[in-house]
């Protein structure tokens, strides 16, 4: 991909052909090295899981953050059904806040903020919410909150958002380097939102496809 920035919706993310190798999702709670973040908790405990993949590069990545810092995960794992709901309901959102946009376009401005139920990399197990921590735990700034929404952030919720502070720019930019130098790529509209093995990571890195597709947490 150029620098524009594609949104999930794209067709071109559609088109990539999937071939899931079967790996499985794993808890990283099992993973005493990572800082887990219960805010997304579930009954079934699905948001702490991930591809094995996924996981191992998340530990890597740690392991080159600079000193004093570490890796806050939030969120992995979405079953279908509960990202089904998040994207209706933010659709839902901007359907009502705009009521003369086309269905076409409420569609493509719900995927800046959640993937079309169909091609989330959540529900492959394939993408990761987190931010970083200082060594006592505390969140460090970065411009917004996880999981701020374009219209609450006044778009600064976007990896190269110009609006935001000189310390959360470089804040993200040290998340960025330690997580694009294990393999995983970012969701422009979404600092926190990284991923592998996914349709849209395989559309940004040029692989033939994506390895993992969607899943429900107890398939074998």
């Amino acid at each position: 991909m150029t620098n524009e920035i594609v949104l999930m919706s794209d067709p071109r993310v559609a088109a990539i052909p999937v071939a899931d190798c079967g790996e499985p999702l794993v808890d990283l709670r099992l993973q005493e090295s990572l800082v887990v973040d219960m805010r997304k908790e579930d009954p079934a405990g699905a948001f702490a899981y991930l591809r094995e993949q996924v996981l191992a590069r998340l530990l890597k990545a740690q392991d080159v953050l600079p000193d004093g810092i570490r890796l806050l995960f939030v969120e992995g794992y979405r079953p279908p059904a509960l990202q089904r709901h998040y994207f209706e309901s933010y659709a839902d959102e901007l359907r009502a806040a705009n009521p003369d946009w086309s269905p076409a376009r409420v569609h493509a401005a719900a995927s800046r903020y959640v993937s079309p139920p169909e091609i989330a990399p959540h529900s492959a197990g394939a993408a990761v919410d987190l931010t970083l921590v200082s060594a006592d735990g505390r969140e460090l700034d970065m411009g917004t909150r996880v999981n701020a929404s374009p219209e609450e952030s006044d778009g600064a919720c976007y990896m190269d958002a110009a609006n935001v502070g000189q310390e959360a720019r470089a804040n993200r930019r040290v998340l960025s380097d330690a997580l694009t130098a294990t393999g995983l790529v970012n969701y422009p509209t979404e600092w926190w939102h990284w991923s592998y093995g996914d349709r849209y990571w395989a559309l940004a890195t040029g692989a033939a496809g994506a390895l993992y597709g969607p899943r429900e947490l107890d398939q074998v």
